[in-house]
């Protein structure tokens, strides 16, 4: 993965691609003052634009893992050649919310003219997002939102963590075989669209495998207290509990059934190694479906692993290995359309195809949505361990 194809370009054509957003400086909330097209002599940087919680309630989830993801990443990237093409983010905040995701967006788009954006983070705000990509043309990658249908809305926009239909029924099919469950009860934030969208498709690949679906509970974004809800699970003695949840709500949920001892397993979608060190004994035996693991023996991910680890003193989640993938799934498009033109961009990566990421054999789908090996994680003895 390198910058070589479009370098060969700018020599051959003695031009270089339309850089919009220079700065005079660098820093997490980037103000880039627009500049007209001007060639390069000796370095040309691609501005790309970033969506991402800098603020609000997301912050503490998914701020610090995605940019330091992103980061490493484009250092990565920029090394290769010490002269040439330069990746350069404009960050903007989206404050946790829709509407803040919306005017993140419109901001890059009309004011810092930007071609291509990454983010934001959750379904919610990238359903929201992607239709000011697509009114725009603009091209836009969400590295982590996975509810169902949120590509299809346009060609112009691309997800690279695994939507629910890739995950779920993959997850629990793995699981019933070795578990046996047969009786189960769910538990969904009834706020939130990946949580909505995620409940459904567990229910859906649950009915499809002849499991009983003894009660769905429900709760708002801003629960603190679940001990109804977990009671009432409790009280219909279920093989196992589904949640799908946020990960401020996952987390209270597993330390909550903890504290009132109920032990059946609890399968929650997308859990952090943040999450199970936060939780400590609650987290143990939860079972996740996830698109990928730190313990993954792929040479390019345990690279990875090691790099993360030495650059920033922590493991990695799959957040910051999601922003990762992002980025050079992002710089192989650029590299194959030779462009910056939101068409070209787009249709290169239509085309990706079985490309080497950290994740294994990586494609987009007809509707762009991210295709690759799902996984199931338990957690045993404070860490994940593939299940088996």
């Amino acid at each position: 993965m390198n910058l070589k194809k479009i370098t060969t370009l700018v020599s051959l054509f003695g031009l270089v691609v339309l850089l919009i957003g220079f700065s005079a400086c660098e820093r997490v909330s980037e103000v880039v003052q627009p500049t007209a097209p001007q060639p390069v002599e000796t370095e040309e940087e691609i501005t790309i634009g970033v969506v991402l919680s800098l603020t609000g309630g997301f912050t503490e989830s998914f701020k610090r893992p995605i940019l330091q993801g992103f980061e490493l990443a484009r250092h990565e990237i920029n090394a290769v050649q010490p002269k040439g093409l330069k990746l350069k983010f404009i960050i903007e905040d989206d404050q946790s919310t829709v509407e803040g995701a919306v005017a993140a967006f419109n901001k890059l788009i009309h004011q810092e003219g930007v071609s291509v954006i990454l983010g934001p983070a959750t379904s919610g705000q990238t359903e929201a997002a992607f239709r000011v990509a697509a009114e725009n043309r603009v091209v836009a990658i969400s590295p982590t939102s996975a509810a169902r249908g949120l590509s299809g809305m346009s060609d112009y926009v691309f997800r690279v963590s695994l939507t629910t239909d890739m995950l779920i029924p993959s997850g629990i099919k793995i699981t019933h075989a070795n578990l046996g469950y047969q009786r189960v009860a769910t538990m969904y934030e009834e706020t939130d669209l990946f949580s909505t969208d995620g409940n459904i498709a567990v229910r859906e690949a649950l009915t499809a495998t002849g499991v009983e679906i003894l009660l769905t509970e429900t709760f708002q974004a801003d629960t603190d207290d679940f001990s109804e809800q977990l009671s009432r699970v409790a009280a219909v003695n279920p093989d196992a509990v589904f949640v799908a949840a946020l990960p401020a709500n996952r987390v209270k949920i597993l330390a909550q059934k903890h504290q009132i001892g109920l032990s059946v397993p609890f399968f929650v979608r997308s859990l952090t190694g943040i999450d199970i060190s936060s939780l400590g004994a609650a987290a143990e035996g939860a079972i996740s479906f996830v698109g990928w693991s730190n313990a993954d023996v792929l040479p390019s991910n345990q690279a990875f692993v090691r790099r993360y680890r030495v650059e920033y003193g922590m493991e990695p989640n799959n957040y910051a290995a999601s922003a990762y993938a992002t980025l050079y799934i992002l710089e192989d498009a650029l590299a194959n359309a030779g462009s910056t033109d939101p068409a070209a961009v787009r249709d290169a990566l239509a085309d990706i195809r079985d490309f080497d990421t950290i994740f294994g054999k990586f494609s987009f789908d007809v509707h762009g949505d991210a295709v690759y090996s799902p996984k199931v994680l338990i957690v045993q003895d404070g860490e994940f361990k593939p299940f088996k």
